[in-house]
């Protein structure tokens, strides 16, 4: 009985250890160790501001910053804080090749926005939250200047967002759904687009001034 008890024991321990292994920080809040501006080297028009990856749109070198690292399925968490009138998001699936001269055309995107200013807030599906150009977020998100708490979960297609503790989006990447989104977007003729189930994860250079903190990753 005692044997039974301390395998059971150690079965345990071993499953939330293997759980705890697979929650990675992606920024460690004082380098952009992990980063690289798309089909760059080095953090480019990024850097850290008290504790936060923040893009200065004045600097020299402006692009996306991405991971280093592909990731297939997993839980992203992390939290955005956008300038009055900005623009930016959160893009995955992202397939890095020179044939490709921007993230959004193989990645899918979060869109992060200051949904009362920014130029680009006609649409639904283009708020804060939204699956961008596709679906329009349940919930608002918070103001300019406020930080925003994020999650995205993928796994095996079934895509989630959530956006400050509210599920803000919902459905299965291939299905009809899915296709019937596809169709009436932009980009319903992007061959290319959602095709890369493992791909790297970026924020999005749109302009504004725009940062980024508590970036954390849980493979599933």
């Amino acid at each position: 009985m005692m044997k039974k008890i301390l395998l059971s024991i150690l079965a345990f321990t071993a499953v939330n250890c293997s759980l705890m292994a697979q929650t990675t920080k992606l920024f460690d809040g004082q380098t952009t160790n992990g980063w690289h501006s798309y089909l760059k080297t080095g953090p480019g028009a990024w850097k850290v501001v008290d504790g936060a990856l923040q893009l200065d749109p004045k600097a020299e070198g402006q692009g996306d910053l991405l991971t280093d690292k592909e990731y297939e399925n997993y839980e992203l968490s992390l939290e955005w804080k956008i300038a009055e009138g900005g623009n930016s998001g959160i893009i995955f699936g992202i397939h890095e090749d020179p044939k490709f001269g921007a993230t959004y055309l193989t990645g899918i995107e979060m869109q992060v926005l200051d949904d009362k200013g920014a130029e680009d807030n006609k649409k639904a599906n283009h708020l804060a939250g939204s699956l961008y150009d596709m679906r329009a977020p349940a919930h608002p998100a918070k103001p300019a200047g406020e930080w925003n708490k994020v999650k995205i979960r993928k796994l095996n297609g079934a895509l989630t967002f959530w956006l400050n503790g509210k599920k803000v989006i919902e459905t299965q990447i291939g299905s009809a759904d899915w296709k019937e989104m596809i169709s009436n977007s932009k980009f319903k003729t992007w061959a290319d687009f959602a095709a890369y189930p493992k791909g790297h994860i970026a924020l999005q250079d749109h302009g504004a001034v725009v940062s980024f903190k508590d970036i954390k990753i849980k493979e599933l």
